[in-house]
């Protein structure tokens, strides 16, 4: 690693790992982080980055005081983070991806909270996917470069690692984070790299980004040499993205001591218990789609404990565009529900693709009455019961009790924790 109080003698010694082909460019794809429409070159293929290099490492003194200037004590290549050691309850078992290395998620971190990752700086990773909102955005579009905005609202970025569906956006359209992370910054309304319209292309990001210092320093770091590729920025992002967890939450601390999610918690009121067995109950319809007995059904496609999206799921039955332009038949992905509400209880963000859902009882009170629209051929099965869509003929008591469970799922330190947070002195 860097020795920031390393004498200055010339020689240092360098472990390199094994170098691997550099990532490949090519077809253009519609990408977006919130779901934007603008052609954009993407990479065709995700390649493995150069293995971490274990470094002892000297750097210049204007290096260093470049370090210290930009982020002061909050980021240390002597001393990672612990991105690698989170803890990981033995019940949760679902995963897409594999581990989380300190120093990649140290260098994903810069990378997520940079605004030199857009065209003309002012627009990062975080801009759309703040800590303080469980990595999700209080707008309903998110703000890009010059004027632009998402074509669909910004996900939550919490446990996207511990899930087994592995496609990312709203509409699946990234089969995997990694081809994910790169897309909002190469989208012409996000961050700008689009190569349309006389804009720069990715390339010209990684040119932008190894004339950095503090970027010369954590690449060579990180993967022994001071190159920036594009597979090297899409690992360290997905290292990051994928090292934000949330498992200390109210339900954690009761599945830790229950059998199963069935069994009624021990730090659960009885209403929160009531909820979360309407949750996890599948209804019983008559042949009209109405409800005349079990819960709600929520587990179906929101499966606890990890309460991640069944990967067979279909549409909920919004299909509207977010500027209500026509409709979106293809929104079938969405975030787990974990830290759907704030640890205050409040919503971290607008709910839906279309951000259209501004509170936990309106979610609600959208899946008690399901419309079946005429235009809509990509409805999930489980909301359309027999044919016609569902109707939970809800009560008061069951909408407050659900609400009380959703709440039980917000953790702490996400919203806390330096680890996760700007690591630049702004």
């Amino acid at each position: 690693m860097v020795d920031f109080t390393a004498s200055k003698t010339p020689s240092h010694r360098v472990k390199r790992g094994m170098r691997h082909p550099l990532l490949a460019m090519s077809i253009l794809m519609l990408v977006a982080c919130g779901g934007s429409t603008t052609p954009t070159a993407t990479p065709t293929a995700t390649t493995t980055a150069t293995t971490t290099a274990e470094t002892t490492t000297q750097i210049t003194p204007e290096q260093q005081a470049v370090f210290t200037k930009t982020f002061g004590a909050q980021i240390s290549t002597s001393s990672y983070a612990n991105y690698a050691g989170a803890s990981i309850p033995a019940y949760i078992i679902k995963s897409n991806a594999g581990n989380v290395e300190n120093a990649k998620a140290t260098l994903g971190r810069v990378l997520f909270y940079d605004k030199k990752l857009s065209i003309d700086d002012t627009v990062s990773c975080a801009s759309c996917h703040q800590q303080s909102l469980a990595f999700s955005d209080g707008d309903l579009a998110s703000k890009g470069v010059q004027g632009g905005v998402t074509g669909r609202h910004s996900m939550r970025l919490i446990n996207t690692r511990f899930a087994e569906e592995a496609r990312f956006f709203w509409d699946k359209r990234a089969t995997t984070l990694e081809a994910q992370v790169l897309q909002p910054i190469q989208d012409h309304n996000e961050m700008g790299f689009s190569g349309t319209s006389g804009r720069p292309v990715l390339a010209d990001l990684l040119v932008k980004l190894a004339a950095v210092d503090y970027y010369q320093v954590l690449f060579k770091e990180v993967y022994g040499d001071t190159n920036v590729t594009a597979a090297r920025v899409q690992e360290s992002l997905t290292h990051f993205v994928r090292s934000i967890v949330s498992f200390d939450s109210k339900f954690d601390a009761g599945r830790a001591q229950a059998a199963n999610d069935n069994q009624n918690f021990a730090n659960f009121t009885a209403q929160e218990n009531t909820g979360k067995n309407l949750f996890l109950t599948r209804p019983v319809f008559d042949a009209n789609g109405v409800r005349t007995s079990g819960g709600l059904g929520c587990n179906g496609c929101h499966r606890s404990p990890e309460f991640d999206i069944d990967p067979n799921s279909r549409n909920n039955g919004i299909i509207r565009k977010l500027d209500d332009s026509g409709f979106d038949l293809t929104n079938t992905r969405a975030p787990t529900l974990r830290d759907l509400a704030k640890p205050d209880g409040s919503p971290n963000s607008p709910m839906m693709h279309t951000g259209n859902i501004a509170t936990l009882q309106a979610v609600i009170g959208h899946y008690g009455t399901i419309t079946v629209g005429p235009n809509n051929n990509n409805l999930d099965a489980r909301l359309r019961p027999n044919g016609v869509g569902q109707q939970l003929q809800l009560t008061a008591p069951e909408v407050n009790a659900v609400i009380a469970f959703l709440k039980t799922l917000t953790g702490t330190a996400v919203y806390t924790d330096a680890k996760w947070s700007d690591p630049f002195i702004r």
